[in-house]
């Protein structure tokens, strides 16, 4: 019997036409094979990390899944390339960027991927999405998704938007 975890991943764009980006991804991840978005976040427009200028639109989803976490980053990477984003630099601008935040109890550490994300307890871009799916995810293993957004200083730079 395939074992169905739960996912959780976050969704980004900052070039081209954003929102739309995010809903074919979005559409086109609820497609896989043994693949199903169960909730999917508010948008977020978030300032750039990095090199970029250009702000992103964020949100994260909730899908239940039967893939393994490479096969899942290697669908992302593959909707990531038809979604127009090329190799590019480190944090640079990005028609679309898909993250695996986490994979059931999963743990993955490779160079390519690292689950659960080692870095989404501390970014406000990615809890405030995620705090609409999944509010009591523990992402450091201590403190619910809520509580360390709540313990982040306020950033004016998200703003929520109404879609």
């Amino acid at each position: 019997m395939i074992r169905r975890r739960r996912a959780l991943l976050l969704l980004g764009a900052n070039l081209g036409d954003r929102a739309a980006a995010l809903a074919r991804a979005t559409r086109a991840l609820d497609h896989l094979d043994g693949c199903r978005i169960m909730k999917i976040s508010r948008i977020y427009e978030t300032a750039p990390i990095g090199p970029s200028d250009k702000p992103y639109l964020n949100m994260a989803a909730l899908m239940e899944t039967t893939r393994t976490a490479m096969g899942l980053l290697i669908e992302a990477k593959r909707l990531e390339a038809a979604a127009g984003r090329r190799p590019g630099i480190r944090w640079g601008a990005r028609a679309l960027d898909i993250d695996i935040i986490s994979l059931g109890r999963e743990r993955s550490r490779t160079p390519w991927l690292r689950v659960p994300h080692p870095r989404a307890a501390e970014r406000a871009f990615a809890l405030a999405p995620l705090s609409d799916v999944a509010p009591t995810w523990k992402p450091d293993g201590r403190r619910p998704v809520r509580a360390l957004l709540a313990s982040l200083k306020p950033d004016p730079r998200i703003v929520r938007l109404f879609t």
